[in-house]
């Protein structure tokens, strides 16, 4: 499947690595140092399900991980990010048929607009961008090595043929990425897409693997019989075939820390008998509207086109999202918005001016920021700060307009102001 293009990113100088980069892992609710073995940092992120457009809690998720990549890169380290597309799934079909429309039409038409606001924030694309369609043999082989093991076995389906389950007690380590309470993983479980109740399944929390073909739905053949894959073994599949074994960083919105990223994870531990899966597991907040989550299944949604569409400048829409740290739950209003375009504006003009306060000291506070759990408010406050404070280094406003486009992913126009000219002498009056 094919990604977006690429924003070209200045290259900083200076030492970007004084501090270690730190960010909050689930797994062990506390900080962790990232640091990747070699000259390449490994992530994946999990993607969209493509039955509408893009939402603010999509992009805030997109940006937290894009301001990720950034602070890596800047340290000098290559990038191998891989994210997934889940271009068949329930909810995708659900959408297509209410529409009376071709399902692989609707996914098409919501990737494509999906790489379109990716391109306008200035999202740097993901290495390899895949989606479940092109990928079912390697999930499906990697649903045969799971029943291989013994973690997987068949539940006879409705209308024939038989659906596989993964048997979370095969994993010694499950429950072991979002650390919740059995009762709370089956609320969750039952509310994210799990089927608790399914008869045959060995135990409530068993993930579907692979559904055998209904009537009237697509279906693959494979070595399991014609049908399609569970979600989770979808992204682990992925993940494993392009990043190899405990890439650095698992990332995703708060809501996939469980069942997603936990069923992921096991399936991932028994299929390469490595544990853990990754470094850490990194959790955006939620984006709220009117008091509850932005989703689509409650119809309270932002969509960036739309905003985009309107008028709102990217740059200003970015700095609107990174206003909040990424981890915190926050609600999106006009109030928001109108920050993130003030905030714009007055950049601008202080990356227009002849000089500025220093601008290495600057560069050297934002990295710090970031370093810092990719603390986004902190970094545009110091921005803030030197943008109200004059001072004479006429290299300054060059390396902060370079530094707000590599570190905080936002492109700011000059203001080319002209000279006063001086009144006319010896004119008669």
């Amino acid at each position: 499947m094919q990604s977006w293009p690429a924003a070209a990113v200045p290259v900083l100088g200076g030492a970007a690595d004084e501090v270690p980069l730190r960010v909050h892992d689930t797994a062990t609710g506390g900080r962790l140092e990232v640091r990747p073995s070699g000259p390449t940092a490994r992530l994946y992120v999990c993607g969209i399900t493509p039955y509408d457009a893009t939402h603010l809690g999509h992009a805030a998720t997109y940006l937290a991980f894009d301001t990720l990549v950034r602070v890596w890169r800047d340290r000098g380290f290559a990038v191998d990010y891989v994210q997934n597309v889940t271009d068949i799934d329930d909810p995708l079909l659900e959408r297509a048929a209410r529409d009376g429309a071709d399902w692989t039409l609707v996914a098409q038409r919501e990737t494509e607009l999906f790489r379109a606001d990716m391109t306008a924030l200035r999202v740097l694309p993901p290495t390899h961008y895949v989606g479940a369609v092109e990928a079912m043999d390697e999930i499906a082989a990697f649903v045969v090595a799971l029943l291989e093991a013994g973690a997987a076995y068949r539940v006879t389906a409705p209308a024939g043929g038989e659906d596989v389950y993964f048997s979370v007690d095969a994993a010694p380590h499950f429950g072991s990425v979002a650390r919740l309470p059995g009762d709370m993983m089956l609320t969750l479980f039952a509310e994210r897409g799990g089927d608790p109740e399914r008869t045959g399944k060995k135990h409530p929390l068993d993930p579907l693997l692979w559904l055998a073909a209904r009537s009237g739905e697509p279906s693959w053949s494979s070595p399991l019989g014609p049908g399609r894959p569970g979600w989770h073994v979808e992204c682990a599949a992925i993940a494993l075939n392009r990043l190899g074994l405990r890439h650095d960083v698992q990332g995703g919105g708060s809501d996939l820390a469980f069942p997603h990223h936990e069923m992921s994870a096991a399936h991932a531990e028994i299929g390469t008998g490595t544990w853990p899966y990754a470094g850490a597991y990194v959790h955006a907040g939620m984006v709220g509207l009117d008091g509850e989550k932005m989703s689509k299944s409650r119809g309270n949604l932002v969509f960036v086109s739309r905003l985009l569409a309107a008028g709102v400048e990217a740059g200003a829409l970015r700095l609107a999202l990174l206003g909040a740290h990424y981890r915190s739950d926050r609600e999106w209003t006009d109030r928001v918005l109108e920050t993130g375009q003030q905030r714009f504006a007055a950049w601008r003009d202080g990356v227009s001016r002849a000089a500025g306060a220093s601008g290495t000291a600057t560069l050297a506070a934002m990295r710090r920021a970031l370093a810092d759990d990719l603390d986004t408010p902190a970094a545009l406050a110091i921005v803030d700060q030197w943008c109200a404070v004059p001072g004479d280094d006429p290299a300054a406003p060059a390396l902060l307009r370079d530094a707000i486009d590599t570190l905080m992913g936002v492109s700011i126009e000059v203001v080319h102001r002209s000279a006063p000219t001086s009144p006319l002498r010896g004119s008669a009056v």
